[in-house]
């Protein structure tokens, strides 16, 4: 296991995910700042990482370096929360929305530096369906939009490839939806969408939420009644260049609990990664639920 000032370091690393030199440059960066044989663990797929993210643990890792994009650091979050292991990200996926929230560029010398040298500050997580996430739950438009880029289109077309399957989307029928918040009905009616954010940014860079905080113990609710092109056109607009609780289409709020029950299933995706359909989910917010190298 590599040590790098006195810490045990431990690379869990999406082998389909590349930046820069790849990860050839991130053994050199590691060994170059005196990590010289980390506990290097790759994986063909994110959903293969919380096997090797508790192995490593195992053999006494205090500090994961996690290679890949939002789905690979959501993977990893949630086999690490509630413990004292610090994750450090180098973001070589697609988005990288928690990434770049916390100002962790894609530069793997800067990252590893991050990692090493950073401050260490434990995060808020979300949880729904007994998993973490650390940028967002989404069922609805949003999840059947990530679902469309993941099949095959994403590595093709990257970010594109979510404004590309937004187009397809945007006809898609409303769902009867009931809403508590902290056990109260705060929404009942036909909803295209519904967010649980951690932070603000989604998909393609627009922010969802204005007000969102990783530290406040909360999560961010969202919930659309945007229908046809015309709608969601205006509603990602005033996403993009204004406070998204002024769109006539969207309704926002925050809560430590959220309970959300559908008529039908519609499909859930946690940060970016779709999951299964769902007729009724929980969620709560898990405050400082993780230890993140930040710069």
């Amino acid at each position: 296991m590599g040590t790098g000032a006195g810490v045990n370091v431990a690379v869990v690393a999406h082998a389909g995910k590349s930046i820069g030199g790849g990860l050839d440059e991130l053994r050199r960066e590691l060994a170059r700042a005196g990590v010289e044989a980390p506990d290097w663990r790759e994986v063909p797929k994110s959903r293969k990482a919380p096997k090797q993210v508790r192995k490593a643990v195992e053999r006494g890792a205090d500090l994961v370096f996690v290679w890949g994009g939002d789905g690979m650091v959501q993977r990893c979050v949630d086999a690490l929360a509630g413990s004292d292991v610090t994750v450090a990200i180098v973001p070589a996926g697609t988005a990288n929305l928690f990434a770049t929230s916390l100002d962790i560029p894609q530069d793997i010398g800067a990252a590893v530096r991050i990692g090493l040298e950073g401050a260490r500050r434990r995060f808020d997580l979300g949880k729904v369906g007994g998993e973490h996430f650390a940028v967002m739950a989404g069922a609805g438009f949003d999840a059947a939009m990530i679902d469309d880029a993941d099949r095959g289109m994403k590595s093709r077309a990257g970010k594109l490839a979510y404004f590309g399957t937004a187009v397809r989307h945007v006809k898609d029928e409303p769902v009867e939806a009931t809403v508590e918040l902290d056990g109260a009905e705060w929404f009942s009616g036909p909803a295209t969408c519904v967010l649980l954010g951690n932070i603000g940014t989604i998909a393609g860079g627009i922010e969802a939420f204005d007000d969102a905080s990783p530290f406040d113990g909360r999560l961010e609710v969202g919930v659309s009644t945007a229908h046809g092109a015309l709608q969601w056109a205006r509603t990602l607009g005033r996403m993009a260049f204004a406070r998204t609780d002024g769109s006539p289409f969207v309704k926002v709020a925050s809560a430590r609990k959220v309970k959300v029950r559908f008529a039908e299933p519609v499909l859930l995706e946690l940060d970016g990664g779709s999951r299964t359909e769902v007729r009724k989910l929980k969620a709560r917010a898990v405050p400082a639920a993780i230890s993140i190298a930040v710069p």
